[in-house]
Order: structure tokens, then sequence, then C-alpha cells
């Protein structure tokens, strides 16, 4: 019982006994992933995004996600940063013969090596500082359900070879535990880097890349499905008027114009920021272009090939950069600079 074990049963013992205790096993597990994806959810205040869409491309898209959603294959979504892919995600884990298991996000680029390390397989007391209590791991907590593994182009080498040996005998270990646990999760993950590049750059293991890369969905940016961007603004204006307690409000056709022909480098978080300042500062009913004009700028503000200069244009690249990326590190590293150098250049162009 201290090593872990949940019960146990004394000899002899009858199948009454039995039945008992693995009936308080299974009612246990399921409060487990129950919290398990409440606390996921809560954590996303956000609105939920309907995945209908009138985009032949994001059609297409989903026609294949939602193929495999039923099976156990590993899947692999590609997509900009803000896209949607933890949204598809927990699409496909609810569309799935695993729905009614625990949905785990564990976002890659978060945390150091050695913590997402101990988030994804859990540790023993002791094994290093800190560790004051076993801890059972996100594969752990997802067995029976999904795993959701997001940014897992920044996962460290040192992780990839213990993730490709989940993914193909379906053992792990936990910090500090020699003992191997078996684990029946599916994995999904995701990423907005070039994997075949990071794999040729000696950043990415190949054998982990084609062990993911089973079926590969990819999800195309908001500016190439313009035609969903009214519906996607009504969900969001009616989620955060209601969030503010104020009356709902609509979108003035100058602006909605406005907001079909910008291209969306943040992809939906940038526009769910957009709708979230819109609706708090708005003094009317209806939302002008004078009320997006701090954070849209009009698509003609930097062009590539337009009467500007060189430091002009680059200052505006870095600058989308930091705002569609999590860290500093992931936008240098997307530049093709170091992190003092962006650093340096950042604060020129202020």
């Amino acid at each position: 019982m201290r090593r872990g074990a949940y019960d146990y049963l004394p000899k002899p013992c009858t199948p009454d006994q039995l039945r008992q205790v693995l009936a308080r096993v299974e009612k246990t597990r399921r409060l487990e992933n129950r919290i398990t994806e409440l606390e996921s959810r809560v954590r996303s205040d956000s609105p939920e995004i309907d995945l209908t869409t009138q985009s032949a491309v994001m059609q297409r898209a989903l026609d294949i996600a939602f193929k495999a959603a039923e099976s156990d294959a590993t899947l692999l979504l590609h997509g900009e940063s803000g896209t949607g892919k933890s949204v598809l995600a927990r699409a496909l884990h609810h569309r799935s013969l695993r729905s009614q298991g625990a949905f785990v996000t564990v976002s890659c680029p978060s945390l150091s090596r050695d913590l997402l390390e101990s988030e994804l397989f859990g540790h023993v007391k002791g094994s290093f500082t800190g560790a004051h209590a076993d801890t059972r791991g996100k594969v752990a907590l997802a067995d029976g359900g999904t795993l959701f593994l997001d940014e897992i182009g920044e996962l460290p080498l040192e992780i990839q070879a213990k993730l490709l040996r989940l993914l193909q005998e379906r053992e792990y270990e936990r910090i500090g535990d020699p003992k191997s646990y078996r684990s029946n999760v599916r994995i999904i993950a995701a990423t907005n880097r070039d994997l075949q590049q990071a794999v040729a750059d000696g950043k990415f293991r190949e054998d982990l890349y084609y062990r993911l890369n089973v079926i590969a969905v990819q999800l195309p940016p908001l500016r190439e499905r313009a035609v969903d961007i009214p519906a996607i603004l009504t969900t969001h204006l009616n989620f955060f008027a209601n969030h503010a307690g104020r009356p709902a409000k609509k979108i003035d056709p100058e602006a909605l114009m406005q907001l079909q022909n910008y291209p969306w480098p943040g992809n939906l978080r940038e526009l769910r920021n957009v709708m979230e300042r819109a609706v708090i500062l708005s003094s009317t009913e209806t939302i002008k272009i004078s009320d997006l004009i701090e954070t849209i700028r009009p698509s003609s503000e930097i062009q590539i090939g337009g009467n500007f200069r060189l430091d002009q244009i680059e200052h505006a690249h870095i600058q989308r950069i930091l705002e569609t990326t999590r860290t500093f590190e992931q936008a240098a590293e997307i530049l093709g600079i170091d992190p003092a150098t962006l650093y340096r250049k950042r604060k020129k162009g202020e």
C-alpha cells in the first residue's frame, strides 16, 4: 500500500469482494479523469470554437482528422500558432472511443527539461531536489484517455527518446524509479514548426517523427479561411459580452470588411484578444473601425516592396513574431538569431 497499491484482498477472497474492490477502483479513476479534464477547461478561459466551417481547405483538414478520430492512431496536427490545434485535439478525443477517459494536455515549451520529464512521466519522492512526494505524471493520468502534447517540436532530445519508447512499447519509467509502467494512452501531438527541417538540423529524432506522423493534419491559418471570420467573430462577441455583463454587440459592415482583409498573424488567439478589447472599450452597441484601430493595423502599413526602410520592415516582422510565439527563445529560433541579438534589435526598434 505504501508503494502505491490501491487496495488488497486477503486470502481466501470471494468473487463479490473482488467485484467491490474493482468497482471502487473504477469509480476513483473516473473521478480522477473528470477532475483532470475540468482543471484543463478552467485554465482555458476562452469561448468554445465551433469547428463548423465554410472553408474548403479547413473542411479537408477536418475530414482527415475526424476519419481517424475513432482509431487509436497517433495524430500530428500542423499549423501556425493560434490556428486551433488544441481545440481540434479535444474534439477528436470526444469523438473517440476513449471519450470517457481523461483528456490531458502537456505544453512542451512551458517547462525546463527536468520539470517537463517529471510532468510527463512522474517521479518518486526524493528523486531530485524538491521531490517531496510521489507524482504519477500526465502519462498515468491520461491512461485510458488521450494525451495531447502541444508544441511537440520544443521537446528536448533527451525526453524524445523516452516518448519514443512510450509510443513503441507502451512503457515508461518515473524519475528515480527503476520499475517500468505500462500505459494505455492515445497520443495527439501538435506543432507550429517544420519537423522535417528540425530532423535535418538534428533537433528532432527522425524515428520519433515517423512514429508521430502516422496521420498528419494541416490546419490552415485564419487568413486562408476568411469566409469563416464572421461566424467566429459572432461567437467571440457573444462570449465576451456575456462575460462582461454587457448587451450583445454587432460589427459595423466596414469594420467587418477590414477584419476579413486583415492577415491575422496571431490567428484565432489574436482574434480573441481583439474582440475582448473591443467589447470592453466600445461605448456603443456596434463595434466600428475606430474601436479596432489600436489593435488592427491596416495591411498597407508595412508591405514588402513598399516605400519602407529595411529597419522598419525588420522591426515590424520581429514584433509580429514576438506577438505570435510563447517564449523569447522560440521567437529567436524562428527568426534565426540568438536571444541576445533579438533583445538588442527589439530595444533598438522601440
